[in-house]
Formats: C-alpha cells, structure tokens, sequence
C-alpha cells in the first residue's frame, strides 16, 4: 500500500509516494500538473524569451528561402537523431548512419546505429502525423515511442505502452536510485494531467516557455520503461511544429544539451527538489536562441558550399550535366557507392564512376577506402558542417 508524503508546503515541489521493493521502502516523486504554483516568474526571463523568439523567427525565415528545404530538414533530422541517442550513450556517428541506409557496413555496433535509424523514422512519424491534423496527444506520443524501440535495443522494454512496473535513474534499485519517477499505477494520471496542458493555450503561458515546461515535466514522469530521454527531446520540436511557431523540423536542440548534459541535469533536478523553473527556462531559452542561431548558419554555410561546388562543375562541359546529378545526389547522400549511386539515380555504373573521378580531380570528394572494389566516396566539405558537435560521447 502506498502513503503519499508532501514533499513541502511549496506545491511547486510536488509529492512523494513511499512504496516497497524487494522488502525494501523508497520514495518515488510524482510531479504536480502544469503549469507550476506559484507561477513562472516572466519578467526575469522576458528579454531572454524575446531573442529566442526572434532567433527562431530569423531560422524559420532562412529555411523559406533555401533552394532545398528538404534536403536541408533530411540533414539535420539524422544530425539530431545521432545526437540525441549519444545522450543514451550510443557511439554511432552521422557517417555510422549514413553508411547503414545506404546498406553499407557501419563502423559501431548495429544494434548503435538501429537506435538512430529507429529516431529517424519515429521522429517523421510524429511530423506527418501532425500535419494529417492529428493532435499531440497520448495516442500519438505512444505512436512514436512504438517506432522508437521498434528494432533493436529496447524492443522489449514494451514499445508503444506506458508503463506497468516501477523504473528508476542511477543505482541498482529504487533504493538507492539517483531519481525514482511516478510509481506506474500515476503513470497515466500524471501523463493526462500533461496532455491538458499541451492543450491548454494560456495567454500566461508563451509557447517556448510551455515547451520548456512540458520537457522536464515528461523526463520527470517517465511514463516508458526505455526511451524517455530520445521521447522528451522530441516533444520539445513536435509542440513547435504544431503551434507553427517554426513551419518545419529545424530547432534541436540536442547539441545544446549534449555540450551542457551537467547544467542539464542538475537543472532538471533543482526544478523537482527546489521548484526553480526561472532557472531552468533561462538555461532552456539560451538554448533555444544559440541553437537557432547555429541552425541558420550552418544552412548559410551549406548552401554556399553547394554554390561553389556546383560552379566548379559547371566548368567540366560536356560532363557537366552527369556529374550535377551524382552531385545532388551526395547532397542527400554524403558517403556513396559507386552501385548503390548508379541504381538510385538511374545512370550507368560507368557515368556514375567518371562522374566521382571528376569530382575528386575537384577536390570536392575523397575516396575513403583506398581499394580498388567496393569503393566510398564522401562529400568531406558538406559532412564536416553537418558533423559539428557530433563526436560520440566517451
């Protein structure tokens, strides 16, 4: 039986359970709802929230008037997915990735990369979803978690299913347990408490400043076995993406969190053992302006690459117009095989293979296996810019 203990007199604080396991007694905190009383003091944070704001406002600009917006969105959705499964301590890389799709053999351990690749595919799930008009809802958040641990690592941690035992953060056992979230028979009440406030569209409330919220209010729940941390990351871009405060999947900030995991963390825990949101939303909204900013100019610096590139090759003549194609191909594809080009993009392996030579003689590519079967080439210039914070956490 479990005895619910106030955990202050500040509701900001919210409550501890006391429960048993193994014959043994810990507290598991459950998180009161949003939004926090007393509430968020905005005036300290408004002129933060105001650059962040224009900050996303300036991204969102730019991403309208890149020559290739989707190819921009299917770069950085795989640079978040890489980023954001290393804070789960996966050491696959962006090459690591982009060799897997392209069915060519990773430099980690499948099971690293599988979890990315799962990220991809869970975090385009939510954004078409969203755009059929589907709400941001419990339903659709078991959805993507569902595709999260579909393959691999975790699939059998109940993929798409809140959960129905007790988990914990740090240590052997709740007992000794860094942080024990909500025990799972709140699970549910917790989570619906959240899907009100999402849908709660409070003046009092700005939408960065709800994003904010709403992230350390999931990561504090827990409601999965596995695959929270990826889940409550994500949330952050799904309740953007459908405030359409930005129009498409281009503010991540994973890197921001990665380069600051020990402010990260030990902000997440003074909002549950202190109540301090103003710090946490101040952190949070740098963040959202510093990744933003980054995100407008690595597209910058992209599309200048391209420009450049795309220059030189139009000075080869007659084999100008096979090469722009494997060019805008590698675009997309970074590393490339001479077979798999040629099959995707409708050219003989031949024109594909003269095609790289050219590229090379350019400087615009390096081949990286020094055989002479089974070839790689990379775009070097285009995946440094996309590596950028990327190296596997060790």
């Amino acid at each position: 039986m479990a005895l619910s203990v106030d955990a202050s007199e500040n509701p900001r604080l919210g409550r501890y359970v006391v429960k048993a396991f193994e014959q043994e007694s810990f507290s598991a905190f459950v998180p009161p709802p949003l939004p926090p009383d007393p509430p968020v003091r905005l005036d300290s944070l408004q002129l933060l929230l105001e650059q962040a704001n224009h900050a996303l406002g300036r991204l969102d600009g730019l991403a309208s008037l890149l020559p290739d917006l989707p190819l921009f969105i299917y770069a950085y959705v795989r640079k978040e997915a890489v980023l954001s499964s290393q804070i789960e301590g996966t050491q696959s890389s962006l090459s690591d990735l982009l060799l897997f799709e392209n069915d060519e053999v990773p430099g980690v351990p499948l099971h690293d990369v599988q979890e990315v690749s799962n990220y991809v595919a869970a975090m385009m799930h939510g954004l078409e979803r969203m755009r059929g008009g589907f709400p941001l809802s419990l339903r659709l958040i078991r959805e993507i978690h569902d595709i999260l641990l579909s393959k691999g690592r975790g699939s059998d941690t109940q993929p798409g299913e809140f959960r129905r035992s007790q988990n914990w953060i740090g240590g052997s056992r709740p007992g000794n347990a860094v942080f024990v979230p909500p025990p799972p028979e709140l699970v549910l009440e917790c989570m619906g408490a959240l899907e009100l406030f999402l849908h709660d569209n409070r003046p009092d409330v700005p939408l960065l400043i709800k994003a904010g919220l709403a992230h350390v209010q999931f990561e504090a729940i827990h409601p999965f076995l596995d695959g929270n941390g990826r889940l409550g990351r994500l949330l952050i871009v799904f309740l953007l993406c459908a405030a359409n405060v930005i129009r498409e999947p281009i503010l991540y900030l994973s890197l921001y969190f990665k380069t600051h995991r020990a402010a990260h963390y030990d902000l997440l825990d003074r909002v549950r053992t202190k109540g301090d949101w103003e710090a946490w939303l101040d952190f949070f909204l740098t963040g959202v302006r510093e990744t933003a900013d980054q995100a407008a100019g690595a597209a910058r610096r992209i599309v200048a690459l391209f420009d450049e590139h795309r220059r030189q090759i139009e000075t080869l003549g007659r084999p100008a117009t096979s090469v722009l194609r494997v060019f805008q191909h590698m675009q997309r594809n970074p590393i490339v095989s001479i077979p798999a080009t040629a099959r995707k993009i409708g050219l003989s392996a031949p024109t594909v293979a003269k095609s790289l030579g050219h590229m090379r003689r350019l400087g615009i590519l390096r081949e990286i296996t020094g055989r002479q079967r089974h070839r790689l080439f990379v775009y070097e210039a285009y995946l440094a810019i996309l590596n950028e914070g990327t190296e596997p956490i060790r």
